[in-house]
């Protein structure tokens, strides 16, 4: 290719990964509804964008080299400590069970409906295994199923990856060598990749203490050592067995994410968008490879496998790694409705299939096409109708508000009382020790760990946090916190005002909406309730006593809504009023339920 066709290339790659992703987060659907069949028409039209003509042979490792990274930073999210209970028995049935039930049933109808030669549907029966966490996160995040519903099916996609990518490179050597190698062989391959894989997470994670902990790298070299570990140990062990890098990357992220002495912020606005970048320009790479002639006679037969995955394949995954265990009914039912295929597919697919194309094996020229049609069916079947099944079986986390209230003086321990008296269920965090103490005195919940684990990343989508409130005294931190967080967590972040006539380290204006009006800032909150003030709640419905603020309105649904400088709800039928009452009608020692008003 010329100078200018590479650039035309590169340069419309960028921008179509770039610009599906805007759209689909414009339009609130996971962005691989769009990427693939904007990567597959993009492809057709423009012959610059085929990946294997801008790269040559480095485009398979350097897919590979991605998806590790991918991978580390799905490894960075899983915590131990939220594998509680039945949790971590049916991840691990769901992983070896499902791999193994999903590559039989897989390869078993593979052969009738697509009319392979037996070895490439092994390979496609083995690509086929995993899901990944790149697109059951985006689903989870919309449909906000049970929290425990939530940990099982994220530690399933972000460990199923690495697995089938070992299974779909142990299958691959198998199936292009000659068919006279045994199980036994294959399963003494297997076990020898998963140790190199094993031994490379455990150097990785020895590099980055070294690097992050007794080196101490600031936050932009630190996660560009991140960075470049994770390449380099994934790139080794490669080199030392197929795909083992991929489990590498795993395993260094999850010993990051989970070993005490490592200290990485909970919010990594670099890797994040590294992340976001790498997927959207993978998605349109591999589905550009795709042609219009190579789906042709593939789709219907394609989509009946499809259908064999979803009817019958996963729902007996999910039935079969769930008994015996405490998992309810709908549970049961929604996991065996949720098991999308992603980026490790397509990647595998596209790696392998035309070297298996190039030994002439039967109907390996199917692989990756069958895929591609695999990933968009399941992607868009489950994007369409996971929300209604998850409310159909009722899995469903609650509507009502979840809020973070973050301060520990008296009043906001006291509003923090109030609003869990209403039926909300509140989430506190306090730095100092004395205000931890009184938030636990008072039998309110307290956020462990520092505040941006507590308020962003998977502890804000697997904690339900809809809403952050930052009420502390100082008002620079309550501004600089506003302004890290905005953005960062799935909800709304507010703030409470300080006096405009105040002179700090930042502008008292910038960062999060203020709540409760000009006058009524975080000084004068004090200052009230020093005096004797009092929060309590009432119905709505009621009008309050002159000289009475409202700071909050419950609504009858559990939403939560602030009273902002630029916004007074207005109260409606079954609404309860949180409200700050002057010092003359005294003080309750505690917040009445809502049913005793």
């Amino acid at each position: 290719m010329t100078t200018d066709q590479v650039l035309i290339g590169v340069g419309l790659t960028l921008v179509l990964a770039v610009g599906s992703q805007v759209l689909a987060a414009r339009l609130r659907i996971p962005a691989l509804i769009v990427l693939l069949p904007v990567g597959f028409a993009a492809g057709a039209l423009v012959e610059e964008l085929d990946p294997q003509q801008l790269l040559g042979p480095a485009f398979s490792p350097l897919v590979s080299l991605a998806v590790a990274v991918i991978l580390y930073d799905a490894g960075l999210g899983l915590d131990l400590r939220k594998l509680k209970g039945h949790t971590p028995r049916v991840v691990v049935r769901l992983i070896w069970v499902g791999a193994l039930v999903t590559w039989a049933l897989g390869t078993l109808f593979a052969v009738p409906l697509l009319g392979m030669d037996r070895r490439a549907a092994l390979m496609l029966g083995a690509i086929l295994v995993v899901s990944g966490p790149t697109v059951v996160g985006p689903l989870l995040g919309f449909v906000r199923p049970k929290e425990r519903l939530q940990h099982i099916l994220v530690w399933e996609g972000s460990l199923i990856d690495p697995v089938g990518g070992i299974l779909g490179a142990l299958v691959f050597h198998l199936v292009s060598a000659t068919t006279g190698r045994r199980f036994g062989g294959g399963a003494v391959e297997f076990l020898a990749s998963v140790g190199v894989g094993l031994a490379g997470g455990v150097v990785g994670a020895a590099l980055l203490w070294v690097l992050l902990c007794r080196l101490r790298l600031g936050e932009i070299l630190g996660t560009t050592a991140q960075l470049a570990v994770v390449i380099a140990v994934a790139a080794f062990c490669d080199v030392v067995r197929e795909d083992s890098g991929l489990i590498a990357a795993v395993m260094t992220g999850l010993a990051v994410a989970n070993l005490p002495r490592f200290d990485v912020p909970a919010r990594r606005p670099f890797f994040e968008t590294l992340v976001s970048l790498i997927l959207g320009l993978l998605f349109i790479s591999i589905s550009a490879t795709v042609t219009t002639q190579s789906l042709r006679h593939v789709v219907l037969p394609a989509l009946g496998l499809t259908a064999v995955l979803v009817l019958l394949v996963r729902p007996l995954v999910a039935f079969v790694s769930t008994l015996g265990t405490d998992l309810s009914r709908g549970e049961r039912g929604f996991i065996g409705w949720l098991a999308p295929r992603g980026i490790v597919a397509a990647a595998t697919a596209s790696t392998f299939s035309a070297t298996l194309v190039a030994k002439g094996i039967g109907g390996a020229s199917k692989i990756l096409p069958t895929t591609f049609v695999v990933i968009v069916a399941t992607v868009t079947l489950y994007g369409l109708t996971a929300s209604a099944v998850a409310r159909r079986l009722g899995v469903v986390r609650p509507a009502r508000s979840r809020p973070l209230l973050v301060g520990g003086e008296p009043w906001v321990v006291d509003l923090g009382r109030a609003l869990r008296a209403a039926g909300l269920q509140v989430l506190m965090w306090a730095g100092l020790e004395q205000q931890r103490e009184r938030i636990e005195q008072a039998g309110l919940e307290l956020a462990p760990g520092e505040l941006l684990a507590a308020a962003t990343g998977e502890g804000a989508e697997l904690e339900g946090i809809t809403a952050v409130f930052l009420l502390t005294a100082e008002d620079d931190f309550n501004a600089l916190a506003a302004t890290v967080l905005r953005g960062s967590v799935e909800g709304s972040v507010h703030r409470v005002g300080s006096p405009r006539e105040s002179v700090g380290v930042v502008a008292p204006f910038i960062g999060g909406e203020v709540l409760f009006g000009a006058e009524l800032t975080g000084v004068a909150l004090s200052r009230k309730y020093e005096e004797g003030a009092s929060i309590v709640t009432r119905p709505a419905a009621r009008a309050a006593p002159a000289g009475w603020d409202m700071l909050f309105l419950v609504r009858g649904d559990g939403r939560l809504d602030p009273v902002t400088e630029a916004n007074r709800p207005l109260p409606g039928p079954g609404d309860l009023a949180v409200l700050l009452a002057p010092a003359a009608t005294g003080r309750p020692a505690a917040p009445p339920a809502p049913g005793q008003w």
